[in-house]
């Protein structure tokens, strides 16, 4: 019986390369949660999220002075019965935002832990639909300095070379008629035939503003719209998805399986993106995975295609994972020591036991240091 005996902590501040933009902020520096659990039985599962451009200070605080007391001493295969003591516990302080993504990481870990133990790739460990390899598509887009519609172009056509058959790129920054400038050329870079995809990053204030956006870029037929508004103007999602035949994608960062359940009550989304690192972990990431089945809708869950392969290989109704090829947006690359491969336009799946990679220590050592709890 493995009993929890240890846990670590870390923030880790890794700087981007070059200053990136979205359709309503600028990125220059990442900042990652790091977790390590480790069991009596001197196994170790690895846990992580993502926390924004500032704010590790506050996911370290959430995982020293609330959150590892909950697990240490405990017996690791109680996932269900630790979740719920975890959030029992951040009650006050956070059911969404770092706190929770802190719940999350942790979790995660669990997970990692748990399929260590039993000698089991996570995705096998789970349940798996996909044995091999998962459908991906490339992850990129975004505003950078100097780069013309032609460019953005290019650089999904690139995607596309790489064997990808589904592409998506920002939007949202620019007035409707310079974005359709760029989606046009998107469009004609890749064909018809490729799946493109649409960031919009919370652009919109309201659903008139989105429409002068939405009737320029339906002739193009992306294949879905994503993050059209603040993630709680749940109604405005709804609206949208009234008036146009596009689906709507949202929820990466959307927390916990009450928030999902009124997406789908109000058929606010077609597709949602749940983000297991920001949700509340694995545990809950299923929770919403089954729930969306049988509201008839898809997963395409958010970033991190390390966590999230598995996850796709192991839920009947998840379609993508999104892969980000290199280490320019996606820098969380930089602190793993086993990448992901990919092929015809999917992911192929770690074979080894858990998550299947652990974390680059000399990586970590340089953007951030550990804390032991126990």
């Amino acid at each position: 019986m493995p009993i929890i005996q240890s846990v670590q902590v870390c923030a880790a501040a890794i700087p981007l390369d070059n200053v990136t933009s979205f359709s309503n902020r600028t990125v220059s520096t990442r900042h990652y949660g790091l977790v390590k659990v480790r069991s009596t039985d001197g196994v170790e599962g690895i846990g992580f999220c993502y926390i924004g451009s500032d704010g590790g200070q506050i996911f370290t605080a959430a995982v020293e002075h609330l959150l590892a007391k909950v697990l240490i001493g405990k017996d690791s295969y109680a996932v269900e019965g630790l979740w719920r003591d975890m959030y029992q516990e951040a009650l006050l302080q956070g059911r969404q935002g770092t706190v929770m993504r802190a719940v999350s990481a942790l979790d995660i870990a669990l997970w990692d832990l748990n399929a260590k133990t039993q000698g089991l790739p996570l995705h096998k460990y789970l349940g798996a639909v996909e044995l091999e390899s998962v459908p991906a598509y490339a992850s990129g887009g975004y505003y950078l300095d100097g780069k013309t519609p032609e460019k953005l172009g290019e650089e999904m056509a690139s995607y596309v070379a790489l064997g990808f058959r589904a592409v998506k790129m920002k939007t949202g920054r620019h007035s409707p008629k310079e974005e359709e400038a760029r989606l046009k050329a998107a469009r004609e870079a890749v064909g018809p035939d490729i799946e493109l995809m649409m960031d919009c990053n919370n652009a919109w204030q309201d659903v008139t503003q989105a429409m002068q956006y939405i009737r320029r870029f339906e002739q193009y037929e992306p294949y879905f719209i994503e993050e059209p508004f603040g993630p709680d103007d749940v109604d405005s999602h709804a609206k949208l998805a009234r008036l146009t035949h596009l689906p709507i994608a949202t929820a990466e960062i959307g927390y916990g399986r009450w928030y999902h359940k009124e997406l789908l009550d109000k058929q606010a989304a077609g597709i949602l993106q749940t983000d297991a690192a920001v949700c509340g972990g694995i545990t809950e990431w299923k929770r919403i995975a089954a729930t969306a089945a049988s509201y008839g809708v898809v997963m395409c869950p958010h970033w991190f295609h390390d966590l999230h392969a598995p996850l796709v290989a192991a839920t009947p109704n998840a379609r993508y994972v999104e892969f980000f090829w290199d280490d320019q947006v996606l820098n969380f690359r930089r602190l793993v020591d086993r990448q992901l491969s990919h092929k015809d336009g999917r992911v192929i799946l770690h074979q080894t036991p858990g998550l299947g990679f652990g974390f680059d220590e000399a990586a970590v050592a340089k953007y951030g240091r550990w804390t032991s709890i126990g």
